[in-house]
């Protein structure tokens, strides 16, 4: 990626810092629990040596927001969280032994860290599955599964991951985003 795409523009990390401060500003006013000009102040300045003293790296970020897909993602994420949250609450209540838990390695085709990570915080949040391990060289993540005690349940859990991970990719990451990214930062790799 060339460093010019990396980099943001004077203008937006003018206003991604003053959005931050902002933010900031607002937590501390919210910890203190009293809007008044001294809270105001004193956390304006609270964030900005915040800013100052601990700034973020620079994630680089390439490509394009795809809306229709993105509220596909939405809709099969909260689809598929409800479904978990009664399928624990079936486990939960059932006269039976617990179910058989494990640890299921997937293979990813993410090339962004930045969607590596949004695909691991939706497998977070249904229940009934954790990430334990990221391996980013190798595109690897292993997840911690309530129910594998049939091929049928690890069947719908790699179901269910290859479908979040296609909606992530045609969401944030296309391929011919990437050629065309990968093509104008070095124009000797051929995709």
């Amino acid at each position: 990626m060339s460093t010019r795409t990396a980099r943001l523009r004077p203008g937006r990390a003018a206003a991604v810092r003053i959005g931050v401060l902002l933010w900031l500003t607002a937590v501390w006013i919210s910890l203190w629990g009293d809007l008044s000009v001294g809270n105001l102040l004193a956390g304006l300045g609270v964030g900005a040596l915040i800013i100052l003293t601990l700034p973020l790296p620079r994630v680089p970020v390439s490509g394009r927001l795809h809306p229709l897909s993105l509220a596909e993602l939405i809709v099969v994420s909260m689809y598929y969280a409800l479904e978990s949250s009664l399928q624990v609450a079936w486990f939960a209540v059932r006269p039976a032994p617990p179910p058989v838990s494990g640890v299921l390695r997937v293979n990813l085709s993410m090339r962004s860290d930045l969607v590596l990570v949004l695909c691991v915080d939706v497998l977070n949040l249904i229940p009934g599955t954790m990430v334990l391990e990221i391996d980013r060289q190798r595109c690897v993540i292993y997840v911690h599964v309530l129910d594998v005690g049939s091929e049928a349940a690890v069947d719908t859990f790699y179901r269910t991951t290859r479908r979040l991970e296609r909606l992530l990719i045609s969401s944030f990451e296309r391929p011919a985003e990437w050629r065309s990214v990968i093509s104008s930062a070095d124009p000797e790799v051929n995709p």
